[in-house]
């Protein structure tokens, strides 16, 4: 099931909000302690006015709700909401049995216990979730990941806890795997918001039915994903899951948080992933836990796609071809016979080999100019500091950006701001999120022709996609 978390001040503000998310939600939270007082005192009358079921709450402050009540007249005001008919009413860990309990009993109120915990996850969650069962009908443990190790713990829960009815959730960045897949780390239903969300981390109502189709998750769902550090800015979910739903594949994409790659791949085993796209920073720190690669991925060094294969893990490379993709004919016309090409990561390690290969002549630029170094003298080719790309100034046909310089939250930073276009040059910058960097800006005031990093990600995109599912992609224009 997905709930919408309903955060308006009114019940009339509330009921909008069921109405605008009714066709993606199974049931609703009424958040008593987001109302405004005279309306709290309606709250009985508000599930009478809905056709959805709906849980009742009123989240203390401590538990990262608004209510700054005692805790008599905190219960008092529940009590008064449970004369209306809710479906559920939830009751943090440490309240003891009580009135608000025997009320909701006798009413068939189903009871929800819960803890909560913003600064991580507690050492004896299996156990506290356990206990928690023993006092009401579902127990409900709301957390904070702040590592892939911390979200693997918690996807276990549902094997460790099989038999119990439950809702986890993994609150902040990290937890987003768990918010998606919900019903693989074995909870009832995952919370949503109708646009801000009301907890960290929360997705909005309309995502989670249409984009990821959450709630159709089940045993032979293939999973697949991207890894990355920073991640969740990415857009490759809006490629692939439209793309199979269109050729009724039943698989779900979504993004996953990584600081250990030797952990990420015991999560993929854990849950029968079948592949997932690699970004920055581990497309070279795959390579030891694959069995098999591709030539282009031998020749590159580096990684962006890995695909489960009896027994092993194969890794390929769709940067090479999605990044020439949009520059091919400048290519081949002669347009491009000198580049720049910014960063020395893993895109950069794709990009420099696949101009190389294309006979254009190439100088890499970086901070560390050991890197640089390295990457040069692998495809025989030039290097320098990011500090003298000036003297590149009118001496080059293509500028490529290929580092993290220009996403969240350096909006205004360019990793080459001395540099001065002439205008004639054509700027590529493989970020899209925003799709207009500093980097850019800066060439587009000088006149120069712009590609577009969403236009490499299409690109590479497609061929994943394909490598992923044996098809082609179809004929659809995502909304990235």
């Amino acid at each position: 099931m997905i709930c919408l978390t309903l955060s308006g001040s009114t019940l009339s503000a509330c009921l909008s909000e069921i109405r605008e998310n009714r066709e993606y939600i199974d049931l609703a939270e009424l958040r008593l302690d987001y109302l405004e007082k005279s309306e709290q005192e309606r709250a009985s009358e508000f599930p009478s006015m809905t056709d959805v079921p709906v849980i009742l709450t009123l989240r203390r402050k401590e538990d990262g709700g608004k209510c700054t009540l005692s805790e008599k007249e905190r219960r008092a005001l529940l009590l008064s909401a449970l004369d209306g008919d809710f479906a559920y009413v939830d009751i943090e860990e440490d309240v003891k049995k009580n009135d608000v309990e025997e009320k909701a009993r006798a009413k068939g109120v189903k009871i929800i216990r819960s803890f909560h915990d913003f600064s991580g996850i507690p050492d004896d969650i299996y156990s506290r979730i356990y206990r928690l069962a023993e006092r009401g009908d579902i127990a409900k443990a709301a957390v904070t990941p702040h590592s892939i190790q911390d979200v693997l713990t918690l996807f276990r829960i549902s094997e460790e806890l099989k038999e119990i009815p439950k809702i986890i959730i993994g609150m902040g960045d990290w937890g987003i795997p768990l918010r998606i897949l919900y019903r693989r780390a074995g909870s009832i239903l995952t919370f949503a918001s109708s646009g801000e969300a009301v907890a960290p981390g929360q997705i909005s109502a309309k995502d989670l039915k249409l984009l990821y189709r959450a709630d159709q998750v089940d045993e032979k769902t293939g999973i697949y994903g991207i890894i990355g550090n920073p991640v969740l800015h990415t857009s490759s979910p809006q490629i692939h899951n439209p793309g199979f739903h269109a050729i009724h594949y039943n698989a779900i994409y979504l993004p996953f948080m990584v600081d250990n790659v030797r952990v990420f791949f015991a999560l993929a085993e854990y849950l029968r992933m079948r592949g997932f796209s690699v970004t920055i920073p581990f497309k070279d720190a795959v390579l030891m836990y694959l069995g098999n690669i591709t030539r282009e991925v031998k020749q590159i060094g580096a990684c962006n796609t890995v695909v489960r294969m009896p027994g092993m893990w194969k890794g390929m490379n769709t940067d090479y071809y999605g990044f020439l993709a949009p520059i091919l004919k400048d290519i081949e016309s002669g347009r491009i016979r000198n580049s720049l090409v910014i960063g020395a990561g893993g895109a950069a390690q794709a990009i420099v080999w696949a101009l190389r290969n294309r006979g254009v002549k190439v100088t890499v630029l970086n901070r560390t100019v050991t890197r640089a170094e390295k990457l040069a003298k692998i495809n025989l080719c030039e290097y320098d500091t990011l500090e003298n790309a000036s003297k590149y100034e009118g001496k080059v046909d293509l500028i490529v950006q290929t580092t993290s310089v220009g996403l969240y939250p350096d909006f205004d930073a360019n990793p080459i701001g001395s540099f001065h276009f002439t205008g004639r040059e054509i700027a590529y910058d493989i970020i899209y999120k925003p799709k207009m960097t500093k980097f850019l800006k800066e060439a587009e005031k000088a006149g120069c022709t712009l590609h577009f990093g969403e236009e490499m990600l299409l690109e590479q995109g497609k061929l994943q996609f394909e490598l992923f599912t044996g098809y082609h992609y179809p004929k659809l224009t995502p909304q990235m």
